[in-house]
């Protein structure tokens, strides 16, 4: 900046008349470059020195060279605190209504006496008929309200499992025993190596004991094991942390979208734990990556009919018997992306357990896009040319996966959003409707809505276009990102491995609003807001990360070759 402004002395010195006129012109727009471009573009503009004869207007190339160089408006320090003031001024606009009101009703409240008083209240003692109509309907109003409103849901609390140190599957593990199984092409282990590359994955995911064998050993049995070690690990954690009696819990609830053996994974609970006779319980199978929260929503809608009742969730996914053994690149992505991993949260609707609950569930929001066929088709289990089944991930996903996000937030913003996000959104709507302007649809600032976002850990490119396309920051989207990073993409239960890295590094405060948002077969994209009770005690936090949280945030480069 220095070294601007000494060339401007210079061309103030060295030019006279109109010549002078058009260096300092010059001078003047290096100067306002200088404040909108970073340090090492700020070196080379200071070097350059202004020609004498430059002309006042310059030509259209190097107007449109000056014009990138420009600051952007949009993004000013300035227009940012204006947007915030505005935000902060419809916000609070109920409270700078009512106050002055407030004030003439308490400066006339001020000039009534004792005797005045007393007047009012003889004139109510002749109108008995009219007080007793009055209260009797207050009494009523007050019933309807208490009786008719929902019952509040809480999150107790939940745990994730963290498989064994043996069960660990690293990159170039991955691609040795992909190679010593024996049916995958040369082309297509070079093709699983670069979805590897680019996958966001880490070195320290899990795979189950059959997938561990070469050549893999998937059956009934070790699917049965997994299932069982992943589903009674959560569990027993979640018990212990809760200290409940397992016959005190009212419904059970189990989703798996690839495993539904015979009797049920919720049977097996059932029985492991010796759960009470009246149990409703319920097993959603073939429902996807977004089961989760139709789980919880499902919860929540049972416990509105159950008082003082407990409702148990399990969320995972088998992966012994889903590993595709053939050479069909769109179902070879699945195995690269899914890994082992189960979670189990455990809900209330007992006003008494809202001092130790960790979370109140506020909003659930379910989008289903199966009428559309390119919809319901993008995501399925099939058999390929030679009799193998695999799950087929079609081109259409990313397309498909971002319509059905845009219905879902449709529908959940008039839910969250703040009064000032949504009148910006309707001028914006009404201006290109009606007035047909040519203005671009205006994205509301989700980020005014909630603190934290944990978002389906599917894959990398799904991460990538939702940071974009809700324009939230690096520090937003690291739980998904390193939830992808150290777990793989463990389908329902990713959600709360992200939330429990939030939970490890100690962001997580009162009056938080957390976003959940997930993408399953068939197509849906489902939604679930929490507001945190209190403040997370690191203290008292145990889940997978806790041992290594130190370690994260980790960089991942786009392409990470090993």
């Amino acid at each position: 900046y220095r070294s601007v402004c000494l060339a401007a002395n210079r061309a103030r010195c060295t030019v006279v008349s109109s010549d002078y006129c058009h260096a300092y012109m010059k001078c003047f727009l290096i100067t306002i470059t200088c404040e909108a471009v970073s340090d090492s573009a700020m070196v080379r503009i200071a070097m350059d020195n202004p020609k004498p004869n430059a002309p006042l207007i310059p030509s259209s190339s190097s107007s449109s060279s000056l014009s990138r160089k420009l600051p952007d408006f949009k993004q000013s320090v300035r227009l940012k605190y204006v947007k915030l003031g505005y935000h902060y001024l419809i916000s609070h606009g109920m409270y700078l209504f009512l106050s002055p009101l407030l004030v003439l009703i308490a400066s006339q409240l001020s000039t009534f006496s004792l005797e005045d008083i007393h007047i009012m209240w003889q004139h109510l003692q002749y109108n008995l008929i009219s007080v007793i109509i009055s209260s009797t309907l207050l009494v009523f109003l007050s019933t309807l309200y208490f009786v008719t409103r929902p019952r509040p849901v809480y999150l107790v609390n939940f745990s994730c499992y963290k498989p064994q140190e043996s069960q660990k599957c690293t990159r170039p593990y991955f691609m040795e025993k992909s190679s010593l199984a024996g049916v995958f092409s040369k082309e297509n282990l070079s093709f699983q190596r670069k979805i590897l590359e680019r996958s966001g994955l880490g070195e320290s995911t899990y795979l189950p004991e059959a997938l561990h064998n070469s050549p893999p050993t998937p059956s009934m049995l070790a699917a049965r094991k997994e299932a069982e070690e992943v589903m009674y690990g959560a569990i027993d954690e979640l018990l212990a942390k809760t200290k409940i009696n397992p016959k005190d819990i009212g419904i059970l609830i189990v989703n798996c979208s690839l495993f539904n053996p015979t009797p049920s994974l919720s049977a097996m609970i059932v029985n492991h734990y010796k759960l009470r006779g009246n149990i409703d319980s319920f097993n959603l199978g073939g429902m996807g990556c977004s089961a989760g929260i139709i789980s919880i929503d499902l919860a929540k809608q049972l416990l509105q009919v159950h008082p003082n009742s407990y409702a148990l969730v399990v969320s995972t996914e088998n992966i012994t018997l889903n590993w595709y053994l053939g050479n069909d690149r769109s179902m070879l992505v699945s195995n690269c992306l899914f890994r082992m991993g189960a979670a189990a949260i455990l809900l209330s609707n007992r006003r008494s357990d809202r001092r130790r609950s960790k979370y109140q569930l506020v909003h659930s929001v379910r989008t289903h896009k199966g009428t559309d066929d390119k919809c319901f088709a993008c995501v399925t289990q099939q058999e390929d040319s030679t009799g193998k089944v695999g799950v087929a991930l079609s081109k259409e996903l990313m397309a498909v996966a971002g319509d059905a996000l845009k219905t879902n937030i449709t529908t959940l913003g008039p839910l969250v959003l703040p009064m000032s996000e949504q009148l910006i959104f309707l001028a914006t709507l009404i201006g290109k409707k009606v007035f047909k302007m040519k203005i671009k649809p205006y994205i509301p600032d989700f980020k005014l809505a909630f603190e934290h976002f944990c978002i389906h850990a599917g894959g990398r490119a799904v991460l990538d276009e939702l940071e974009k396309n809700l324009q939230l920051s690096e520090w937003h989207m690291e739980p998904s990102r390193m939830t992808l990073c150290r777990f793989g993409n463990t389908s329902s239960s990713s959600l709360w491995y992200e939330l429990a890295y939030s939970e490890a590094k100690g962001r997580v405060k009162k009056g938080d609003r957390v976003w959940q948002i997930a993408f399953g077969s068939g197509f849906k994209c489902n939604s679930a807001v929490w507001k945190a009770l209190r403040t997370v005690n690191l203290g008292k936090v145990k889940n997978p990360w806790m041992d290594e949280i130190d370690q994260f945030p980790v960089s991942i480069p786009l392409v990470s070759p090993f």
